[in-house]
């Protein structure tokens, strides 16, 4: 049912950029051909009445849809297609409720769902859910995809990778149960594709009392108990980051429990731990020396990720985005 003009220069060349930008992209999806043809039908959309329509489409999922629904925590409705072409299902693909699933014989069917999950944290979940490599041309005009080689933006004539967590961190070493391995993978995702894809500097504290030792200075009042595994509570928890300093403090369930923590280390701390990049690097360095059971994430403003625990830092994806490499080198401390 392919209607579409995909030219094989074209997406040679789309194939040659990706591969430039990083091999594992194409080398790690079971079909790279249809995922070129998709990342070109979003990059260029049928304009209609000088409107650009939105778009998304999940490329050959090996999963069930109720280990969709279970994982990214939504209500999944299946639509079958069998009498239209594919130039017309993707008429009603908008990527963010409703999109487009494509099999090796084209587009196979429609998945509606009972909320947006258009972000690119929801992305990053329902990739993994689904088995699958997902396209998007979201309502804002931003281009991306998500797989298992993690999440691809088209910025201007380029594109951004933000390789996936697990190339820079072993998250399951950082934890003592599987329990508080989720609650980081989950605050994690939360930190990468939504503060820091939006260039907001932060930093999380997962606690699991829920409270910091005496090396704190707390300057706001008690914040509604938002929780990071609930998709409704994420959007709240993003605009309050971006009017406020200081440290989020999360308990072992991961609900919000402090706002706006100024850290402040013992004066062995300061003399033990050196300073690394800015202040809220070198803060969250020196007070995880002495309250070594807390799991610290930094955000920079520019987009790097960090986690720390210990006075150390356990893993950054400015490495993976560099290098490629799984961890970082943790500085002298404890």
């Amino acid at each position: 049912m392919k209607t579409i003009g995909f030219t094989e220069g074209r997406l040679r060349r789309l194939g040659e950029e990706l591969d430039e930008l990083d091999p594992a992209i194409l080398a790690s999806v079971a079909d790279r051909l249809a995922l070129l043809e998709e990342l070109d039908y979003a990059l260029r959309p049928a304009v209609h009445e000088r409107r650009v329509p939105s778009y998304g489409v999940i490329v050959e999922p090996t999963a069930s849809l109720a280990a969709w629904s279970e994982e990214a925590k939504v209500q999944v409705s299946k639509r079958r297609v069998d009498n239209l072409t594919d130039a017309t299902v993707r008429r009603f693909a908008d990527g963010v409720t409703s999109w487009a699933v494509r099999k090796p014989s084209g587009v196979d069917f429609l998945v509606v769902f009972d909320r947006s999950v258009g972000s690119e944290r929801d992305l990053t979940i329902l990739a993994e859910a689904c088995g699958a490599s997902i396209v998007q041309r979201h309502p804002n005009g931003t281009i991306r995809a998500a797989g298992p080689f993690g999440v691809m933006r088209n910025v201007g004539i380029d594109w951004h990778l933000e390789p996936p967590i697990s190339r820079w961190l072993d998250i399951a070493a950082c934890c003592s149960s599987r329990e508080s391995a989720l609650l980081l993978k989950r605050l994690l995702r939360f930190a990468v594709h939504d503060v820091a894809a939006r260039q907001v500097g932060a930093t999380f504290v997962i606690s699991p009392s829920g409270r910091l030792v005496n090396g704190s200075e707390r300057r706001l009042g008690t914040p509604p108990e938002f929780r990071i595994d609930l998709p409704s509570d994420l959007a709240p928890l993003y605009h309050v980051l971006g009017q406020v300093d200081g440290a989020a403090v999360f308990d072992e369930t991961g609900t919000l429990r402090e706002l706006g923590v100024r850290l402040v280390p013992s004066l062995e701390a300061e003399s033990v731990v050196d300073a690394y990049r800015g202040t809220r690097h070198t803060s969250a360095l020196r007070y995880s020396f002495d309250d070594p059971e807390a799991i610290i994430i930094v955000v920079s403003e520019d987009g790097p990720v960090s986690v720390i625990q210990g006075g150390q830092r356990l893993g950054t994806s400015a490495n993976a985005a560099r290098n490629h490499e799984a961890v970082d080198h943790p500085p002298p401390g404890r």
